[in-house]
């Protein structure tokens, strides 16, 4: 894993990658902390964060869309499969390596609230807490662009897929109060979801019958519980859109609460999509 990481981060910092990637990041929040802290004489460093989550859009996929993908493209990836390392090393190496070169304009981007406490009150606890959040969410998504870029080895499409599923969620409570909130719209969205995750189960495992097994109990268990009582998937799907939403829970730390419960979901979330693209890359060494 440590030969994976070394490797990746000389590729990162001997080309332009981990350059844009951080002057993109600096840029917008550094846009925000002007537009706030500035010009509107607001303390709060956290708004900037706030106003800094939308730049995740298009940096993340930008980032991560050649992680795997330019290996399967290139064909080297076969070189991965001999060395004497597992598949989850060279994922971790990798993700590791795309962490650090998140990790290193953050660490610019914390002094800020230190330069702004020298010219007016900032509460500092607030301020890093939600910089350590906003760490936290990055990986969550980076782990989620790992994922996307392990299913295919074109590079533009892995980035296409990855800034619409980041800019789905970045709106997905917006769009979960236009979501039909009755019990046979909530069923019936249910049953396109079973349909998509056993998609993906196949592609991702190449286990057909397993796919199928998932999809079908999870379409049948959603019509029984239509049957029993109609009322219990009524709202359902809205509110799913607003918990499964990333952005969402980390507004919680801009408005000055350490929520416990919104870091172990973002752990959750690097674990499982890590645990996918693992899976995913042993269905092709295997093939």
């Amino acid at each position: 894993m440590i030969a994976v990481l070394q490797h990746e981060l000389k590729s990162y910092f001997h080309t332009l990658t981990a350059y844009v990637f951080g002057a993109f990041l600096l840029c917008f929040v550094g846009i925000g902390a002007m537009m706030y802290n500035l010009e509107m004489a607001v303390s709060n460093f956290e708004y900037v964060l706030s106003f800094g989550c939308l730049v995740f859009v298009v940096i993340v996929p930008i980032l991560t869309m050649r992680v795997i993908a330019e290996e399967r493209k290139q064909k080297t990836d076969q070189l991965l499969y001999s060395l004497p390392i597992s598949t989850t090393s060279v994922v971790l190496g990798k993700y590791l390596a795309l962490l650090v070169v998140y990790l290193v304009p953050l660490c610019i981007v914390s002094l800020y609230p230190l330069i702004f406490s020298r010219y007016g009150q900032v509460y500092l606890p607030t301020s890093y807490g939600s910089i350590f959040a906003f760490f936290v969410l990055g990986a969550a998504l980076i782990a989620l662009g790992v994922f996307i870029s392990s299913l295919t080895d074109n590079q533009g499409f892995a980035a296409g897929i990855g800034i619409a599923v980041i800019l789905f969620n970045y709106y997905s409570v917006q769009l979960a109060e236009y979501i039909s909130s009755s019990a046979l719209g909530t069923l019936v969205a249910l049953w396109v979801i079973a349909i998509a995750l056993g998609l993906v189960i196949r592609f991702v495992t190449g286990q057909e019958n397993l796919a199928f097994v998932i999809m079908g109990v999870l379409m049948v268990a959603a019509f029984v519980v239509y049957q029993v009582d109609a009322t219990l998937l009524e709202g359902l799907l809205p509110n799913i859109m607003t918990q499964l939403s990333l952005f969402e829970r980390f507004y919680v730390f801009v408005n000055g609460v350490f929520d416990l419960t919104g870091i172990f979901y973002y752990l959750s979330v690097v674990v499982f999509f890590l645990f996918l693209s693992v899976q995913s890359l042993e269905k092709r060494r295997y093939n």
